[in-house]
């Protein structure tokens, strides 16, 4: 499968590089499957990152965005050593959701090694959902 083009993905996007250590390998020398959601985290990180914005800081501000659904796609497996970029975006926001994408990339961006999608709820500090801050909105989509 080949990497979705601009016009499909959802804008903007973050393209995360990430080498696979050994020990994210399993007895066959794959990539062993939960790495790819540990993956989606980094991702969702850097995506807000390049915002000018860390996790972190969006605690500080009493939101909180817990995973409530985890999906991923195995296609064609990543080994130890590869250069893979995972590829990130917002699909939907919700009320008090948010949506995000993922594309996990070989290092030439040519084939996708796996799919996948986290959507997450928005909370205060007690776990409330909230209705999602039009800060971060703006952040994200800039």
């Amino acid at each position: 499968m080949k990497p979705k083009d601009s016009s499909q993905f959802p804008q903007p996007e973050t393209w995360h590089k990430h080498r696979v250590s050994y020990g994210e390998t399993d007895a066959m020398g794959v990539v062993y499957y939960a790495n790819y959601l540990h993956w989606f985290e980094m991702a969702r990180s850097t995506f807000l990152r390049e915002r000018g914005l860390s996790y972190v800081q969006v605690e500080e501000k009493g939101i909180f965005l817990p995973v409530r659904k985890a999906e991923c796609r195995y296609l064609t497996p990543a080994r130890f050593d590869d250069l893979v970029f995972v590829r990130t975006g917002i699909e939907k926001w919700g009320r008090a959701s948010i949506v995000f994408v993922y594309e996990v990339i070989n290092e030439l961006k040519t084939i996708v090694l796996a799919t996948g999608k986290t959507e997450h709820a928005c909370v205060n500090s007690k776990g409330r959902p909230i209705p999602i801050p039009e800060w971060l909105k703006q952040i994200c989509i800039s």
